[in-house]
């Protein structure tokens, strides 16, 4: 026969009333959460491969905030580019006006004007360091700043150049990596012989342009025409690699983001809570704890201190 106990009767309702808190909390975290679990030990026989992905999916992560800024400063680089070859193509534009209207009244200081756009582009920053000096990033690359100072007789071209030779490159994922860096005096070398060209003319003995175009200014800026045409292109040429390169990295970005997501899924996979379980887990964890809570009630009220009052 067993023996029946008010004391028994309370330890057993407490500790049902107990379990059904306990329940009722676990289910309450994986709603607010919905999550399966808080840590590691809950997932006792998956630790191992949500371990590995979670290690998978930071490293994507970090390609990925690393190719924001690279993406950046390509773009940054692409602007810079153009600001040049346009410089020069409207150079070019400008040398053919005059010779169509046969006036050089105002082609020097035109000239000037698209000289110094193309030294801004050459002396463009990122992040506040110059994108064109190589690794000498905190050196302006290009000195030059008014074409006069391209026919001192003291210096030649690669004076006015201050890159070192470094090439930047960037790793983007596991296995691509790409060269990111141009450098200013490769840039620029033949920029500034042809800008130094005109300076030079302007200053001999058949300057300066002003007025009507002379004979022998004719034929010089004809002759400097094909030159410019060549110029221009090679920076064309020299920004659509930046623009190739800005395409590799959209695509490595794009397929980092399919795998991180893929990643994701499958961590999901292992740690999402079922929401519609978790739910009625939550409302059968509840009911559980108001009955245990009512069988406590009900057993303090049939207490044989109760009726011995």
């Amino acid at each position: 026969m067993y023996r029946v106990s008010t004391g028994g009767n309370y330890s057993a309702v407490l500790a049902n009333l107990m379990a059904a808190q306990q329940r009722q909390m676990d289910a309450g975290n994986q709603v607010a959460t919905q999550k399966k679990g808080t840590d590691l030990k809950d997932y006792a026989r998956n630790a191992e491969m949500l371990t590995a992905m979670n290690s998978i999916d930071n490293q994507l992560g970090g390609y990925l905030d690393q190719n924001k800024l690279i993406a950046d400063k390509l773009e940054t680089q692409d602007f810079a580019l153009n600001q040049v070859a346009d410089a020069t193509d409207q150079t070019r534009q400008t040398i053919a006006d005059a010779i169509a209207s046969g006036r050089v009244d105002t082609l020097m200081q035109d000239i000037g004007n698209q000289f110094a756009n193309a030294v801004g582009g050459l002396n463009a920053r990122y992040g506040g360091k110059y994108l064109f000096a190589g690794g000498q990033i905190d050196t302006v690359p290009v000195s030059a700043t008014a074409m006069a100072d391209l026919t001192d007789p003291t210096k030649v071209t690669a004076d006015f150049f201050h890159n070192d030779t470094y090439v930047t490159q960037a790793k983007v994922d596991d296995a691509t990596t790409v060269n990111t860096g141009l450098l200013a005096d490769k840039l620029g070398t033949p920029l500034m012989d042809a800008y130094k060209a005109i300076q030079a003319f302007n200053e001999g003995p058949d300057g300066p342009f002003t007025g009507n175009l002379t004979d022998n200014q004719r034929v010089f800026l004809e002759g400097q025409l094909k030159g410019w045409a060549q110029v221009h292109t090679d920076l064309v040429t020299s920004t659509a690699r930046n623009g190739m390169v800005q395409q590799r990295v959209d695509s490595v970005k794009t397929d980092l983001t399919n795998r991180q997501n893929s990643i994701k899924g499958m961590i999901g996979g292992i740690t999402d809570a079922d929401m519609t379980q978790a739910a009625t887990n939550l409302s059968q964890a509840q009911m559980a704890v108001q009955a245990a809570a009512q069988v406590f009630l009900s057993l303090q009220n049939s207490s044989l201190l109760n009726v011995l009052k």
